[in-house]
């Protein structure tokens, strides 16, 4: 008979504001399930993110079924897993670990979340051209998804070059064709560009702010946003203000979620209730 009681967690700094808890939970029940969500934050334990280990450990020590992994430990992580889902590890990224038999294994539901939010809330945009701002965990499962997407140029801007020189050569290879490269530059490449994504924590109520000059943004480019919390970010006020046509990132952390309770449970959620479910979440906390 299926296991029908389930403890979770996420693992991360500053997290005390994740709708997971409450957008896991809610679907269990509609499933029938005893679940927990658990946060595990490092900024609430006054840990810093080297005590990443030592959750993992608690995590695997207390009977988790598994955790969400976020900013800043989804490629750090790797190092604790004992393999990886062929995602993950094409990807150098983590975002949801499984304890399953002794093991710990690693999976990215990241880039399918940033996938099926595009498809769904920028259809019939340009893809010739697009820039992405951050090239970190969550900037490498996006600019994998932009590719799958069919954005032909990926422009890929972030503080550490070499890390954004060695996203775009990955890409490369990967998709056997010269689609991506690292830029220093992001208003000029915004100058020849379609779109925006945006995959740093800027515009977190813990990081606010702009990450572009205002200058740069243009009616005719489209702006897609990771950050969820707030739902409406600096940027995407900004782009809206402008006339362009935006996403939000509320919809790519409802379709991770649902990949990663499935990952955790082995059962398929109602992912069309989960982002109902999200939307009230966001309209209460606003």
């Amino acid at each position: 008979m299926q296991d029908k009681k389930f403890l979770v967690g996420l693992i991360g700094a500053d997290i005390q504001m994740s709708k997971s808890p409450a957008l896991h939970e809610t679907e269990a029940r509609h499933q029938g399930l005893d679940y927990r969500y658990e946060l595990l934050d490092f900024a609430e334990r006054g840990l810093t993110a080297s005590a990443l280990p030592d959750l993992l450990d608690e995590e695997e020590r207390r009977g988790f079924a598994g955790s969400n992994i976020t900013h800043p430990c989804k490629q750090t992580v790797i190092a604790y897993l004992d393999r990886l889902s062929e995602d993950a590890e094409m990807l150098g990224a983590v975002n949801t670990v499984v304890f399953r038999d002794g093991e710990r294994i690693g999976h990215n539901t990241d880039w399918y979340g940033f996938y099926e939010n595009f498809q769904r809330g920028l259809v019939n945009v340009a893809r010739s051209h697009a820039v992405l701002l951050g090239a970190g965990g969550a900037g490498v499962a996006v600019a994998h998804a932009a590719i799958k997407l069919g954005i032909e140029r990926l422009s890929i801007f972030d503080q550490d070059s070499k890390r954004a020189e060695t996203l775009a050569q990955q890409l490369n290879d990967r998709f056997s064709r010269d689609c991506a490269h690292a830029t220093t530059d992001v208003g000029s490449a915004l100058r020849s560009a379609d779109g925006l994504i945006h995959a740093t924590p800027t515009g977190m109520k813990s990081h606010p702010g702009l990450p572009i000059d205002p200058e740069w943004l243009l009616p005719r480019h489209w702006v897609a946003d990771i950050v969820y919390m707030p739902l409406v970010t600096e940027l995407l006020a900004l782009a809206e203000r402008r006339g362009c046509r935006t996403l939000r990132g509320g919809g790519m952390t409802v379709y991770q979620a649902a990949a990663a309770f499935e990952l955790f449970t082995g059962i398929a959620p109602d992912a069309e209730r989960m982002s109902r479910h999200f939307t009230d979440l966001c309209r209460l906390s606003a």
